[in-house]
Order: C-alpha cells, then structure tokens, then sequence
C-alpha cells in the first residue's frame, strides 16, 4: 500500500499520484501515514447523513492543525454526552463517526453501569487523549496513531454524580464495585468501537482506555477488545 513518511521539519510535496516518498531525514521518520481512501468516504457519509449537529456539547471546529496526513475534514469539539449530562474533560478533538459512538457508550453502557455498582450516575468522564498528530504509542517512525486522524479517544477516570472519582488505573484491581464498573465499561465498549484496548493489554494503557474505528479487515468486519 502507498505510503507517506513524514518528518520533522520536512515538508510534503503530492505529486500527479497524490502523494510521494519524502527523503528520509536525519533524526529518522516521525511516523508513516498510509493513503487510506475509506477515511474520507466514512467521514463524509456521517456528515452527509445528518447524525451529528452542532449543539451547545457538540461544536464544530474549523481544523485541527498538523500536517496534512493529520486531522479531519470537517472535526467537532464534543463537551458533553447523552444529552448534555456527562461532561468530557477536558473536550475531546473527535472525527464525525465518532461522535455517536462515543455518545451511545456513555448513555447506554457508561451511565448504567454506575448507577448498578455504585448507585448514581456518572457526572464527568475525564478524557486522556483525543486528538494528537503523532505515531501509534509515540513511538518514531511507526504508524500514524488513529488518534491523529481524530478517530480515537482515551479515558483516564470517571467521575460519579457524588464526587466520587473512579479511575483505571488504580481501579482496574481495586474494590469490588470498582473492577465490576470499569470492566463493564470496558466490555460494553467493544459493541461500539472496532478497537478497545486497556490495562490487560500492555504498559501503555494501564492507566486508561483506548477506544477508536479503525477500520480493520477488508470491510471493516474484524474487531479488537482487549
């Protein structure tokens, strides 16, 4: 598959094909970004379709910024989810397609998981990552991470409607009540998402929860919870 390698201080020249082998550059390649049609076709359907509108918890935004290979065509700043009652802080940098899902997570997987196990409701969900031109895990020269096409979210910890703060990476192991709402919340994710990754994983995500739709398998039918 045709590539773009982009780095540092380098800028990107597309040619008649659309897109051309930068020179490598002294300090190595920041991150390889693929030519992948089906990001633009699966963005612009959402924004086609009408399922995202702007309203006061979700905002259009002009551009992100980043290099070209970073970003989406028309991104939106999302405040809050189901309906305004659970706030994401700080605001997460999302890409259309992923607005739903993440707002169908918190109302119908999220919010009754906490009223089950703690009894209320959740008040804030506190966001770790959203959008982010940079490689899978920041590691130099590998895949541009889906978090820089806006396509992706980290939640470092919940916030109960009584002050209550949840989070994964000390709740992962910790009470009871605790283990059951988070690993709920992790499994009712991957209905959602076509990738969930948490602390059983590895390093990188012990301390939150990675959810973003890459699109995995020729048609999108593969999926990875873990």
């Amino acid at each position: 598959m045709p590539f773009i390698r982009i780095c540092v201080r380098v800028r990107v020249f597309l040619g008649l094909a659309g897109l051309v082998l930068l020179p490598s550059c002294s300090t190595g390649p920041y991150f390889v970004a693929k030519h992948e049609p089906w990001r633009a076709q699966e963005e612009r359907a959402c924004l086609a379709s009408g399922v995202v509108r702007q309203t006061p918890y979700i905002r259009v935004r002009l551009a992100l910024g980043g290099p070209s290979a970073c970003g989406a065509e028309r991104p939106f700043e999302m405040v809050a989810a189901n309906g305004g009652r659970v706030r994401l802080k700080p605001a997460a940098l999302l890409r259309c397609p992923m607005i739903p899902q993440v707002d169908r997570w918190v109302a119908t997987v999220i919010e009754p998981a906490a009223r089950r196990n703690f009894g209320v409701s959740v008040a804030e969900i506190k966001v770790a990552g959203s959008y982010a031109c940079r490689p899978m895990n920041n590691k130099v020269g590998g895949n541009l991470s889906e978090h820089g096409h806006a396509n992706a979210l980290d939640v470092s910890a919940f916030v109960l409607a009584d002050g209550r703060r949840i989070t994964v990476k000390n709740g992962w192991r910790g009470s009871w009540s605790e283990r059951a709402f988070l690993r709920a919340v992790h499994k009712g994710a991957c209905a959602q998402f076509s990738t969930v990754l948490g602390p059983d994983y590895d390093g990188n995500h012990h301390d939150h929860f990675h959810v973003d739709l890459m699109r995995r398998g020729r048609y999108g039918e593969r999926r990875v919870c873990k």
